[in-house]
């Protein structure tokens, strides 16, 4: 994975050898509305002016992962310019993952099978976030001084699963201000 990221982060491409199926796995309907993306559109569009110099040169390439700031996954960061962790609670990551009918794989496709999420996809998550948070509670308050050591931005208003048109907002506007930084 950190090849790809490599070869993304330099040629604003994927890889000729990434071979991925995740463009193939249902996501449903997009609970932003089309006005809110629409607005979010035209700030971009002020922000990134014909003036500004990373108009005609800038790539995004936008990665998630449930896992992602893992410290298994150590090796993809420095091919990451801006972190943003959206954080979740159990409720919802066992709402989301039970609503999935599944996922293509280059495999095949995977159901997950019953008590997947009690059994391997919470605690993953619990164990694999826990520095991230005082006393490791995924739930509870971030460790600022490690999220600022680390240069992961978390939103700080609206708290876990909150409003999606807020964090779409906190999203954009987090990487208006940090594509600001590098301009």
């Amino acid at each position: 994975m950190a090849e790809s990221l490599a070869y993304i982060r330099q040629h604003a491409a994927f890889p000729p050898t990434l071979d991925s199926k995740e463009d193939q796995n249902s996501v449903g309907k997009c609970p932003v509305p089309d006005s809110t993306i629409e607005a979010q559109r035209a700030k971009v569009d002020a922000a990134l002016g014909p003036d500004h110099p990373l108009r005609n040169n800038l790539r995004l390439c936008l990665f998630d992962g449930f896992l992602l700031y893992s410290p298994s996954m150590a090796a993809i960061k420095p091919n990451l310019d801006i972190k943003l962790f959206l954080r979740t609670t159990y409720a919802k990551a066992k709402a989301r993952r039970e609503a999935r009918d599944g996922y293509v794989t280059l495999e095949g496709f995977w159901a997950d099978p019953p008590g997947y999420v009690d059994k391997i996809v919470w605690p993953n998550y619990v164990e694999e976030h826990a520095w991230m948070f005082e006393d490791g509670d995924v739930e509870g308050k971030f460790k600022k001084d490690v999220l600022d050591r680390e240069g992961i931005k978390v939103q700080s208003d609206g708290g876990a699963d909150g409003d999606i048109e807020k964090t779409f907002e906190w999203t954009v506007n987090t990487i208006l201000e940090e594509l600001e930084k590098q301009a």
